[in-house]
């Protein structure tokens, strides 16, 4: 069964802008199916994966072009960077708006061949797993905690039960895994690291050792939904801080793992600067960690940080999927006082608590540490936030603030 995603509006919007589509993301996010689903009979599928097609793309680009005519979508397109230059001539010479469509799993080499060859010529979307958006058949839209959106947001969304939260958060957002075929979860994710390790990670990193790149991956998943410490990390997956963050840099590269950097005005002294790290794919870090079902999960020790890194990942979503640049950070000071999300917008910051409980008390203090941002030159606007938690309705804590229940993101 194919799950509708919210991506597809803004890809017919890009498609009708740029001669070249590029649509990043995670192996088996489903951008492939994407595509296909929504391209024109007449669009020419290709893919690198078959070694004769990539030996013609890499040996006789001009070839390949004459072969396989526009419009045409190409596959794992990282695996033939010497096509690009060629798709650049031909676009500037008789290309028209939508001819190329690529696909790419790997960010980290892709990126820079596309900046050398396609400037100004392409449009780029990044596709995660499944939202709960998307599940739910929700209009897609940003998460920007107004008043207004979140009263209309209420009535488009169905209470979401913890044990329901939970199952969703430890099965992950693959979409093989949230579609009506059935999928062992313990084949399924063995399989996908196994491939990750065997063919983005040597490509990559140039790992060779995969049992020393698979003990730092584990290792990594015990601090989603946590502040990043290098030297911390490097000491439990037993490697030197260089290497666990040019590790990282991998990971994110594949779009594994998202960096939340920290919140940064002149008016905000003391503030910790560690990024925080979040798993793309809640599924993917329980399996890592070993968590055997939603239930353990749930009860387990790292509940709050597989919440969290949920509750991160589907306000990401939401702007991604319109095709904008998150604008997300967080904030916390030298005395631990954390305000979990930021999101700021046309000179307004949203300040957002995540708390896995059904009524947290004393949440929305925290907020008063964002009060010099209003202040000054370069003051910046406080708008109305909240604390995303379990709470059964939009229910409100004070004249700016609300108690978001989960189910609305």
């Amino acid at each position: 069964m194919y799950i509708k995603r919210h991506l597809e509006t803004t890809i017919e919007k890009l498609n009708s802008c740029f001669k070249v589509l590029l649509l990043t993301g995670p192996r088996q996010v489903g951008k492939t199916t994407l595509l296909r689903r929504i391209a024109a009979a007449d669009r020419t599928y290709v893919t690198m994966d078959d070694i004769s097609v990539r030996s013609l793309a890499m040996t006789e680009p001009t070839l390949f072009l004459q072969r396989y005519k526009p419009p045409l979508l190409i596959d794992e397109i990282q695996m033939a960077p010497k096509l690009l230059p060629y798709i650049k001539m031909y676009v500037d010479e008789q290309g028209k708006n939508g001819d190329f469509w690529l696909t790419g799993s790997q960010a980290f080499e892709l990126m820079h061949g596309v900046s050398e060859s396609l400037t100004g010529r392409i449009g780029i979307v990044n596709l995660l797993g499944v939202s709960h958006g998307e599940l739910i058949e929700r209009p897609a839209g940003p998460f920007v905690p107004e008043n207004e959106f979140l009263l209309r947001r209420v009535k488009e969304s169905p209470l979401l039960q913890m044990s329901d939260l939970f199952d969703q958060i430890w099965q992950g957002s693959m979409p093989a895994l949230n579609s009506a075929s059935e999928q062992d979860w313990n084949c399924y994710y063995s399989s996908y690291v196994q491939t990750f390790l065997q063919r983005d990670v040597k490509e990559l990193a140039q790992v060779n050792d995969e049992l020393l790149f698979y003990r730092f991956l584990c290792a990594a998943a015990s601090y989603t939904g946590s502040m990043l410490n290098y030297a911390a990390l490097a000491k439990e997956a037993e490697i030197t801080p260089p290497t666990a963050k040019q590790w990282l840099k991998v990971l994110a590269a594949s779009g594994l793992v998202y960096f939340l950097e920290p919140f940064a005005h002149p008016n905000l002294k003391y503030a910790v600067k560690a990024p925080k790290l979040y798993f793309t794919d809640t599924g993917l870090a329980a399996y890592l960690l070993r968590w055997s079902s939603a239930a353990t999960l749930e009860a387990g020790a790292m509940a709050s940080n597989f919440f969290e890194t949920w509750v991160v990942n589907e306000i990401y979503k939401s702007f991604i999927n319109c095709g904008q640049i998150p604008p997300l950070s967080y904030f916390r000071d030298f005395n631990t006082k954390e305000v979990e999300l930021l999101i700021e917008t046309d000179g307004c910051v949203y300040p957002l608590a995540i708390r896995k409980s059904a009524q947290p008390v004393k949440e929305i203090k925290k907020f008063e540490i964002l009060k010099p941002v209003a202040e000054g030159e370069k003051a910046l606007r406080i708008g109305s936030g909240g604390v995303v938690c379990l709470a059964n309705d939009l229910l409100p804590v004070d004249a700016k603030n609300w108690y978001i229940p989960v189910g609305l993101l």
